[in-house]
């Protein structure tokens, strides 16, 4: 019998959608999932963007640029200006979603077994992107305990090497909704120059920062334009992940024409989910205004919740619309799939994210879950009573962490 390739063993399993069957089992059994597991928002997509696609007008379904139609970069690097990125449209490639604009900035800028830097926990498929490219995730940690605040410089340079090629955040950051500040993006910055790094900053949530807090980009800081390579996705942004677009920027003329290469290689971008796109970038600043309140709403509604059960912690996070909270259980894994098959309360469960996937081996996170406030408040509250007395009753229960 055929063998599947050695790559293909070693790709991770997505640890936000393979308890998906003990759900799916659950809701043919007549329980109502809270599904607090996966970054979909039920946000409505502006309806700017599918009337766009409703009211297309073409004759010919045709290919697009490799680098993406020149009027929707023209429109995204207006955008981008506003936010003070002062780019060109020249600076883009556009691409089937931010996954793949990872993939090609990691094509673009290493060599097999060339090593990233990555604060953890970290978005699982930074895992799947690195298999995929022969690439070495060198994880640094961060702590609970601080709220998953960046590591210090000195941390940083105890895993730097001569293979060392960049680091890579997420900011806001998924998994744990933490937003960096000035200071630690100027500190990421005297890494990238003393030791001739890039920065890959993968910033899908950048319209989602509470409390006041200011977003911060590598691209505003000044030295660094050579270094920083801008991954970014319409997916969180506009409510709408099912559209698969996104984009790699970055003023490094020799990175951008590299990566334009293996662009090339898969033709091109959808014209359809272009078109939308450009129409998405006429959306008004109330519209974000508005999600921002709902999300810090739903944000506050989950955070105190979680902390007010025995033996919980959960940080506030700063952005995104994600939590890593610690449980008292015994291992995050067999809690989130045993409360999905053998528990239920008034006929309700709720699916949750076990944290491990988010680190690199299979001994950190242990105790922690990651959880999407992505739904109404009201099942918010009522995922929350359910995951309090699925704790009380879950037979591996801990000690208090506390």
């Amino acid at each position: 019998m055929p063998k599947v390739s050695s790559k293909g063993e070693q790709m991770p399993a997505s640890p936000i959608r393979k308890l998906t069957p003990f759900a799916d089992k659950a809701k043919k059994q007549g329980i109502k999932v809270y599904h607090l597991n996966i970054g979909q928002p039920d946000i409505e997509t502006p309806k700017a963007m599918l009337d766009a696609i409703k009211n297309a007008d073409i004759d010919v379904w045709e290919y697009t640029a490799s680098e993406g139609t020149e009027s929707y970069r023209e429109k995204l690097a207006a955008y981008y200006n506003k936010l003070n990125y002062n780019i060109t449209p020249e600076d883009i490639i556009v691409t089937l979603g931010g996954s793949e604009a990872i993939l090609i900035a990691l094509r673009s800028c290493f060599d097999i077994d060339d090593e990233v830097l990555i604060p953890e926990p970290f978005y699982a498929n930074y895992n799947a992107f690195a298999c995929q490219t022969d690439v070495v995730v060198s994880p640094i940690s961060s702590s609970i305990e601080t709220g998953f605040a960046l590591p210090s410089v000195k941390e940083f340079e105890k895993y730097i090497n001569g293979r060392t090629k960049a680091i890579m955040i997420c900011n806001p950051n998924n998994p744990t909704g933490y937003l960096y500040s000035q200071e630690e993006m100027e500190d990421l910055k005297e890494l990238a120059l003393k030791h001739d790094l890039f920065i890959i900053a993968d910033e899908a949530y950048r319209e989602f920062c509470y409390d006041g807090r200011k977003f911060i980009s590598p691209m505003h800081l000044s030295g660094l334009e050579q270094n920083v390579i801008i991954v970014d996705t319409v997916s969180k942004r506009y409510s709408a992940c099912g559209a698969r677009l996104g984009c790699l920027i970055t003023k490094n003329k020799e990175v951008r024409a590299t990566g334009l290469k293996f662009a090339q290689a898969r033709l091109s971008a959808g014209m359809l989910e272009q078109i939308a796109g450009e129409a998405a970038l006429d959306t008004p600043d109330e519209y974000f205004e508005e999600i921002n309140k709902e999300y810090t709403a739903r944000r506050d509604i989950l955070v105190e919740a979680l902390n007010k059960m025995e033996g919980v912690f959960c940080p506030v996070p700063g952005g995104a619309f994600y939590v890593v909270a610690s449980l008292p259980v015994d291992n995050a894994e067999n809690f989130c799939r045993w409360i999905l098959e053998e528990f239920s309360y008034e006929g309700q469960t709720v699916m949750i994210a076990p944290a491990t996937g988010f680190y690199v081996g299979d001994d950190k996170g242990l105790n922690q879950v990651r959880l999407a406030y992505v739904i109404n408040q009201d099942d918010i509250k009522k995922a929350m009573i359910c995951l309090e007395k699925a704790l009380e009753a879950y037979p591996g229960r801990g000690a208090s962490l506390k």
